[in-house]
């Protein structure tokens, strides 16, 4: 039960820290771990790449992780609010804000596809194992003519609309059915947020534990299929030649990072909702190490399906092999028709896909309410709060429209690809910097370690030399890297050849590098105008920051006063 505290803080808690837990493994543990890890593994060095993987995770993803949650936690507050420790970096909130409302728009879309699929595979038989249906025999055209040719024209299919091929700049007609399934999608989310952690918390049983249960079934049925054992042969074939590959490190650390949800804001909201002396660091293991574990484990039951497909089609399994929506929704589900229980598969698959995407989808659209409830406290309670929620599921659902077009598979891949890269990864090396260097030494020194200390004790000395190494070079070293990487490997999204196209006009580039850079365009000028203001100063003003203790003792001695 949601017990409120007061204005100043929050106002809500979860209704037990198992809740707390099932929220974060929701939010962390997403459709990457099924759809991207398992093919990052097998493109870069099969088992070897467990190795960085795993190194990273303790260089990067975990310093990170324990530190939004014990801000969040300390503070009682959610984006906006917690940067009252800092307020030169409270554009960093903001910057957060933004790619969490990017990535809200196209990840309720692929909750609206499973939802589709859901539903069409609950048929006699598959449609998408149909020959001769309007979708396949149109694409197998426009692949042959596109191999003819090289270039489509007057084709009248899904992907062309009989004057060019649909793209960014010509989306092409609505697809009602997939409007309708965007609708249920939004729906859900808006019933499961519209109490707050009171609805959510209950929720979290369901959605983050039947994931689990469906990969069981698919891992242990796997196995059993004839195949399966290439199939997994090519995901775990080590090439210990990959490491000296410095893209494979930069890849893990990339994976790690974006499989945890560092930097988006969310585990600072979750974790905000927590007793002020809960158990941050217990969490952070149980829920890092708990994603990791999850990733590796849904390869086996991806590879075993990929592997039985390749032996049914008499192909090689590399040839097989995809990543992304082409996975989940083209590679997984044709595996699966081949099989006797083929329905039942194919509802336990999307079911999975749909709960996988609702507990992340939750987090992100918290992410906004939360902040917004920062600024304006009163619209916490009652039918405000069910308002505001209803005006951010509403434009998420309204947004969501150009990905629901003939031509949506573009815009879905240009918002994936640049809402949450290069500037979330800016994001991240200024979340350290500003948590570690500024609030931990600018306001008053230590004073990070001490509120760490308030709530939890000390930490064991090895923990302490753990996290204050990776705190104050590690990981700020270890993400100047990863930034490195990326900005190193860019290319035009146009494609290799440098031109663009008609799937991705010219304009396409720009607006993709200013859609990934905004949460920084948003932060920095924010951040420098605060030190102008504070040029001078010997302490940074944080007097407002108090711990959520201090502010649920202030409170209770204000209202004894009356």
């Amino acid at each position: 039960m949601a017990n409120k505290v007061g204005d100043s803080s929050q106002g809500e808690a979860w209704g037990s820290h198992l809740e707390f837990i099932l929220s974060c493994i929701g939010y962390c543990v997403g459709l990457g771990n099924v759809w991207r890890f398992p093919y990052l593994a097998y493109e870069n060095g099969g088992g070897v790449f467990f190795i960085p993987y795993f190194l990273m995770l303790f260089l990067v993803g975990i310093p990170l992780f324990y530190t939004e949650l014990g801000m969040g936690q300390y503070s009682g507050e959610g984006t906006l609010g917690v940067w009252k420790c800092f307020p030169c970096a409270k554009g960093l909130g903001y910057g957060m804000i933004v790619v969490s409302f990017y990535v809200m728009i196209y990840y309720n879309v692929v909750i609206a596809w499973s939802v589709h699929y859901l539903f069409s595979g609950m048929q006699k038989i598959l449609p998408w194992t149909k020959c001769n249906e309007w979708w396949n025999t149109a694409t197998t055209k426009v692949s042959f003519k596109a191999r003819e040719s090289r270039r489509v024209l007057q084709v009248e299919d899904n992907f062309t609309d009989g004057g060019g091929l649909y793209g960014l700049g010509n989306n092409g007609p609505v697809l009602g059915d997939l409007v309708g399934c965007n609708l249920f999608a939004w729906i859900l989310v808006f019933a499961c947020l519209c109490k707050g952690v009171q609805s959510v918390g209950k929720v979290v049983y369901v959605t983050a534990t039947f994931p689990y249960l469906v990969l069981l079934i698919l891992v242990i049925f796997g196995a059993t299929l004839e195949g399966a054992g290439d199939g997994i042969k090519f995901y775990l074939k080590p090439d210990i030649t990959k490491l000296s590959d410095p893209k494979v490190w930069s890849t893990a650390a990339s994976q790690i990072f974006f499989s945890l949800g560092v930097s988006f804001g969310g585990l600072m909201v979750m974790s905000s909702y927590n007793k002020f002396s809960n158990n941050i660091m217990r969490d952070t293991f149980i829920v890092a190490l708990g994603n990791c574990f999850t990733s590796i484990f849904a390869g086996f039951g991806v590879f075993s399906f990929l592997g039985h497909m390749a032996f049914k089609n008499c192909m090689s399994v590399d040839s097989v092999v995809r990543s992304g929506p082409g996975l989940a929704f083209i590679a997984y589900p044709e595996a699966m028709g081949l099989l006797p229980a083929s329905q039942l598969f194919s509802v336990l698959f999307f079911i999975m896909l749909i709960t996988l995407g609702l507990d992340s989808q939750f987090a992100f659209v918290d992410i906004l309410i939360a902040g917004l409830l920062d600024e304006f406290p009163n619209l916490r309670y009652g039918w405000r709060r069910t308002l505001t929620v209803s005006i951010f599921c509403f434009v998420g659902f309204l947004l969501g429209f150009p990905i629901l077009t003939k031509g949506g598979l573009y815009w879905f891949k240009f918002v994936d690809n640049y809402s949450a890269y290069y500037g979330l990864l800016l994001l991240a090396l200024f979340l350290s910097l500003s948590v570690h260097f500024g609030y931990n030494f600018m306001s008053e020194k230590f004073r990070f370690l001490k509120n760490m200390k308030e709530m939890n004790g000390n930490m064991n000395i090895v923990l302490k030399c753990y996290f204050y190494a990776c705190w104050y070079l590690l990981t700020p070293g270890m993400i100047i890297f990863i930034i490195a990487m990326a900005f190193s490997g860019y290319a035009p999204i146009w494609g290799d050849d440098g031109e663009p196209s008609d799937v991705y006009p010219e304009w396409s580039n720009g607006l993709a590098m200013t859609m990934s850079m905004s949460p920084i365009i948003i932060s920095v000028p924010y951040f420098l105008i605060s030190l102008i203001y504070t040029r001078g100063k010997s302490r940074l003003p944080c007097d407002s920051f108090k711990s959520k203790e201090e502010k649920e003792a202030a409170t209770t001695t204000q209202d004894s006063k009356f």
